[in-house]
């Protein structure tokens, strides 16, 4: 009788050292021997057979084993089921006001490279790793037995993907998704596209943020790298007049279609090149209330990170340049590479050329529905600064 072998893997002292502190991911050149198939979930083990833990085993990336439990116990659907159950009841406590949210962030819900968001009705998901994707049929339908979408999209289009060896696609996986949906954030309605929009649908992290910033909003406000308008129409009804700019036609015409769907006529947006903008501003001594940046990752790896210093300090310079005595700076960046030091350290800088007394008021990251493990750097990546111009 031919006997079953249980999917196993050994991992050297330094993986189970990196394991032991906390991190879940054991890198290829930790692993000593691996005995199961591309995208299985394997028993993990130490060199003197101690049992670490359960992991999804990829053969293509460089992260080899992504650690699914420390504990031995079945990694089935009733396992799942409950992981998936546990993270919306999180979210229950987390979000409010608001029908589009993350509800699963991948090894923070403790199901590794597996992203799930809603949209009102709708769950758009991600499966970033070979075992996550092999799973998809029955992660689908515990989503669809637990929560009941019309919808369930896949947006498996992230490059990350090809480091998988897995294609990219987008794909209805259950149900049927219109060509965009509206949905509420801090009760104002956008419009998304689910198919083609940022992300899995649009930028979700930073809907905290526009909230609390509607909070220190008023008067004349500057919303640079507006894209849909997440920030613009947050404060709108705190402000007398925002202006929100961004170089993308396709955003501005989003952001004009979010707008109508609100009724937001204090609100004005153009089509132009920020760093431009914020210069020429400068130059005219054009002042404001408020200027919020949320620029696009400028350091997307770490040898860009000298050029994004650069780009960061510039346009942090220029705003706090055209801010009123008590305006407000609202500054952002989604680059993991920039440490929040380093972030704090330009924006120091720039103040102190600018000739500019700053205060901090609140040091942010992502939304809550994104939670970062405290073990685990790689899930934390947006800072949002909350400054005040003395």
């Amino acid at each position: 009788m031919a006997v079953m072998v249980v999917p196993n893997a050994v991992v050297n002292q330094r993986g189970s050292e990196r394991l032991r502190l906390g991190h879940p991911w054991i890198y290829r050149s930790d692993v000593v021997k691996v005995h199961g198939d591309a995208g299985s979930i394997v028993r993990v083990s130490d060199e003197r057979g101690r049992f670490l833990g359960s992991a999804f085993y990829s053969d293509r990336s460089q992260i080899s084993l992504r650690f699914v439990c420390r504990d031995d116990v079945p990694i089935d659907r009733e396992f799942f089921t409950e992981r998936l159950r546990a993270a919306a009841r999180y979210r229950e406590q987390v979000v409010s006001d608001t029908d589009c949210y993350r509800l699963c962030y991948g090894e923070s819900d403790q199901i590794p490279a597996l992203i799930v968001d809603r949209y009102g009705d709708y769950l758009s998901i991600q499966t970033l790793s070979q075992t996550a994707d092999r799973q998809k049929p029955l992660l689908v339908e515990i989503l669809q037995d637990l929560f009941a979408p019309k919808g369930i999209i896949e947006r498996n289009d992230p490059r990350v993907r090809l480091l998988e060896g897995l294609e990219q696609k987008v794909s209805v996986l259950a149900g049927t998704v219109p060509e965009k949906i509206i949905a509420r954030e801090n009760g104002i309605r956008f419009r998304y596209d689910l198919f083609h929009g940022q992300k899995t649908g649009s930028f979700l992290d930073q809907r905290d943020n526009h909230r609390v910033a509607r909070q220190f909003a008023s008067g004349e406000v500057l919303d640079c790298f507006c894209f849909g308008g997440g920030f613009s129409l947050t404060v709108a009804s705190a402000a007398t007049h925002v202006e929100g700019v961004d170089m993308s036609a396709a955003a501005m015409a989003t952001a004009r279609e979010n707008q109508a769907l609100n009724g937001l006529p204090q609100v004005e947006f153009r089509e132009a090149n920020v760093f431009d903008l914020l210069k020429k501003y400068d130059e005219i001594d054009r002042q404001f209330d408020m200027v919020l940046l949320d620029p696009p990752a400028f350091a997307k790896n770490r040898d860009s990170l000298p050029a994004a210093i650069r780009g960061y300090k510039e346009i942090n310079l220029r705003a706090i340049k055209i801010l009123k005595a008590g305006g407000y700076l609202v500054t952002c960046s989604c680059s993991h590479h920039l440490p929040e030091a380093s972030f704090l350290q330009l924006i120091a800088e720039a103040a102190t050329d600018a000739k500019r007394t700053i205060s901090i008021v609140e040091r942010r990251t992502q939304a809550m529905d994104h939670p970062i493990l405290l073990t685990m750097p790689e899930t934390h990546y947006l800072k949002c600064m909350i400054l005040r111009v003395l």
